[in-house]
């Protein structure tokens, strides 16, 4: 058992730590903004929340603007395990008990709409993506869990859709329970997201990439957004960046939280056209994926961001968990989800009276189809329409359940992981390679890699929490809201929209 541990120990040294997805995708570099302009709508955030938005707006007679800080498709949507699902857990029940039966179906109904227009784009488009119809099955291993997963069988029955129960999986995983439905999907997201930029470009939409916006200001008729050199003036802004910053008074630390997971990938002969799920945490996923190459996907160890601050043990606890599926794992990668207190995204305006400033966040891990539905719904708003879900996701709703004591819980948590941070500086999973220390009367972190050093304030621009370091991936992290920085300071993901690279005084 000891020399098993420490094997996996070494072996995450020796997994490739990127997505899946990546693998045999050509891409080119991207063109970054290399002047200032105007625009009637700026999209941030290149994901499937910018991406879809921009391809259904791609016909209007507007002006379509895009900007990715990295490159498109390269952040969170490029590390989903890609499901497109309407099976999510038991979110039914969890609506039904906090508000009505009608509004557990209206989500129901939109999760629906969704992979339809998957479905339906895939076809028009004729993109190569993998799109797979799947079974899918909610499972627990624990007894008292039963009784939900069955109400969420008795809502859906009841929904007209074809539930199946089971007390066996054809895979080794603990089971009391399962239900599933069929008539869900798997697909490739980055082939889909890919293919569907070349769609918008072709119809006029541009897309800079390695273009950040580091502020805005508001105007009368709009916004005018800045990047480190340029300015953008929009009619109207989308904010599809996943964490969206510039929200100090929509309060968006208070309303949702990270969660994270990790991912392994590796080669199986044992193909199924099936996808599985706990109703619980810590979450267990699993989903197959056949290219030219058939691979068993397995998500696990997911989290509230700050509970966990060691990623070395973190990487290994994921591969210690596909070890009983297979001996070689071939890919391993984490993912965050942003999680709203009330279980529903926030996609719409995100002030009254106020039609230039629209969201998409807060899918609960189902990205892909809350992605494909936010597309839909802001479009819908810029251009007029009515939308029959618009209402369900409202930002700024006021009549569903909201619960105080869960905004507390989030401070709580949050402020935990600032501070065991900062206690957690000496801790023996830090590598000997790190340390903390004051330069120029600033906090900063260097990272020894021989002779040289790399040198970055060590605390997260956003709102001041203090980095961790990630020893596995290189990368500055911080455990309050999920920004990423590289080892030499530059901010690869957000909310944060600065660097932290030293600048000597």
């Amino acid at each position: 058992m000891i020399f098993s541990y420490f094997t996996i120990l070494i072996m995450v040294n020796y997994v490739k730590k990127e997505s899946l997805w990546n693998k045999d995708i050509k891409r080119d570099t991207g063109i970054s903004l290399t002047q200032s302009l105007e625009t009637d709508v700026l999209i941030i955030g290149g994901g499937i929340t910018g991406i879809t938005t921009a391809y259904y707006l791609k016909d209007t007679n507007l002006k379509v603007t895009l900007v990715e800080q990295n490159l498109v498709a390269s952040g969170v949507s490029s590390r989903t395990t890609g499901k497109v699902n309407y099976l999510q857990e038991t979110i039914y029940t969890d609506l039904e008990k906090l508000y009505s039966s009608k509004v557990a179906t209206n989500y129901l109904e939109s999760q629906l709409f969704a992979i339809n227009e998957i479905k339906r784009i895939v076809k028009k488009e004729k993109i190569k993506c993998n799109l797979e119809k799947v079974s899918s099955y909610i499972f627990t291993n624990k007894k008292r869990e039963i009784t939900k997963i069955k109400e969420e069988k008795n809502f859906l029955q009841k929904q007209g859709i074809e539930v199946k129960a089971h007390t066996h999986l054809s895979l080794p995983l603990a089971i009391q329970y399962a239900i599933s439905v069929r008539d869900t999907y798997v697909f490739h997201p980055l082939k889909y997201l890919l293919h569907l930029k070349k769609v918008c470009e072709a119809k006029g939409v541009s897309f800079y990439e390695n273009t950040r916006i580091q502020k805005m200001e508001k105007l009368d008729d709009g916004y005018l957004c800045y990047t480190d050199k340029y300015e953008i003036k929009a009619n109207k802004v989308v904010l599809a960046c996943h964490y969206p910053f510039f929200l100090h008074p929509f309060l968006m630390p208070l309303k949702v939280y990270t969660e994270k997971s990790y991912i392994t990938a590796f080669k199986t002969k044992n193909y199924q056209t099936e996808t599985y799920i706990t109703n619980t945490l810590p979450c267990q996923s699993v989903r197959f994926h056949k290219d030219n190459t058939s691979y068993m996907l397995y998500l696990s160890r997911s989290h509230q961001l700050s509970n966990h601050l060691d990623e070395k043990e973190n990487f290994n606890e994921a591969i210690r968990g596909a070890k009983r599926f297979s001996k070689k794992v071939d890919y391993i990668w984490e993912n965050d989800d942003m999680m709203t207190l009330d279980h529903l995204p926030y996609i719409g305006y995100l002030e009254k009276e106020n039609p230039n400033l629209i969201i998409g966040t807060g899918y609960n891990t189902w990205g892909m189809t809350n992605g494909t539905l936010a597309g839909h719904i802001i479009s819908n708003l810029i251009m007029g329409k009515k939308n029959s879900f618009s209402s369900l996701f409202n930002p700024l709703r006021t009549n569903h359940y909201f619960y105080p004591g869960m905004s507390l819980y989030i401070l709580g948590v949050t402020a935990k992981g600032y501070i065991e941070n900062k206690l957690w500086k000496n801790k023996s999973w830090y590598s000997k390679k790190v340390e903390f220390l004051k330069k120029d009367g600033e906090d900063v972190a260097i990272y020894h890699e021989g002779k040289k050093e790399y040198i970055v304030y060590s605390k997260c621009p956003h709102m001041g929490c203090s980095l961790i370091f990630n020893e596995v991936e290189k990368t500055w992290d911080c455990p309050c809201h999920a920004s990423r920085f590289s080892l030499d300071g530059k901010c690869i993901k957000g909310p944060s929209s600065y660097d932290i690279t030293y600048k000597k005084k």
